[in-house]
């Protein structure tokens, strides 16, 4: 159960190059690390307009478009400007618009690892073919995440020192009750020992600390409709085994100002290295957080 609609990549985005005679290409995934300028920049503002908000939606944190890329009007180039002073791995999530600017659907791209002072650019298309309303006619920012890139999760592809890939599902939603699962796997060559609970930072749209929630041990007080979870034990996961936790909370608002928790770093047990989700939770006031003990994936 989940605050944020699904973005789905495959529905609405194609990797694409831009197209030759427009200057360097640049992919979909990575993008290219450089200082320059593109050689081909439109202006952004067509790109952007909503027609209903009233604003561009081309600049949002360190992330601009630059406007439509040469010989289609629906392939737009985007670019991610570190300012920081520690290398980030950025999640962007776009709107895709209609002509009548009302969103058709959202797509999302993660930019990784993008160094202090540099510049990765690259390109998104949405998919023509794509339900939603009309044909697909501007894409606009909708919302930037920026992690430490040596805590960024992963799911597949190299594995990380730690020997272990940690992500968060994009979760569920119904009446208000809220729940994000965990998911590790042992991508190593040697067992990986686990037990107990996941260990939990709160970070907020900074990624400073947010203090003042209650870390409840096992998910039954934030609501008797959710499975038991068994008192947590000992396991140990072979090579390609899993294990999965689950956060579960309301975002139930009363007295107060709610509380909202953009990023989570978690810690698979005692020593082991973080890694930073997004799990968006939106706590309202009720100060609360459940979180399962780890449970041996058996399927």
């Amino acid at each position: 159960m989940h605050p944020v609609a699904p973005l789905t990549l495959s529905a609405v985005l194609a990797a694409t190059v831009l197209l030759s005679g427009c200057g360097t290409q640049h992919g979909l995934s990575g993008g290219e690390r450089t200082s320059g300028s593109p050689s081909c920049r439109p202006s952004p503002t067509a790109a952007g307009t909503t027609g209903t908000t009233g604003t561009t939606g081309t600049e949002r944190d360190d992330v601009t478009l630059l406007g439509p890329g040469c010989g289609s009007v629906l392939a737009n180039e985007f670019q991610v400007a570190n300012n920081g002073t520690e290398k980030l791995t950025y999640t962007i999530g776009f709107d895709v618009l209609n002509d009548s600017g009302h969103v058709m659907s959202n797509v999302r791209q993660t930019v990784a690892a993008v160094g202090p002072g540099q510049t990765v650019k690259a390109t998104v298309e949405p998919d023509t073919s794509a339900p939603g309303g009309g044909a697909a006619s501007r894409i606009r920012i909708s919302q930037v995440r920026a992690v430490p890139a040596g805590e960024a999760p992963s799911t597949a592809g190299a594995c990380p020192p730690s020997g272990i890939h940690l992500s968060a599902d994009e979760g569920d939603a119904a009446m208000g009750l809220r729940v994000v699962g965990l998911r590790l796997t042992n991508c190593g060559t040697g067992p990986y020992r686990l037990s107990g609970h996941p260990g939990l930072q709160l970070l907020d749209e900074k990624r400073t600390p947010v203090t003042g929630v209650r870390m409840l041990q096992g998910t039954e007080e934030i609501s008797s409709g959710l499975e038991p979870a068994p008192a947590p034990q000992a396991m140990t996961l072979q090579p390609g085994e899993s294990a999965h936790s689950s956060l579960a909370w309301r975002n139930t608002t009363g007295s107060g100002d709610p509380v909202n928790v953009p990023y989570v770093r978690v810690t698979a047990k005692p020593g082991a290295p973080a890694v930073t989700v997004t799990p968006e939770l939106d706590l309202g006031t009720t100060g609360r957080l459940g979180v399962g003990a780890w449970r041996k994936t058996t399927s």
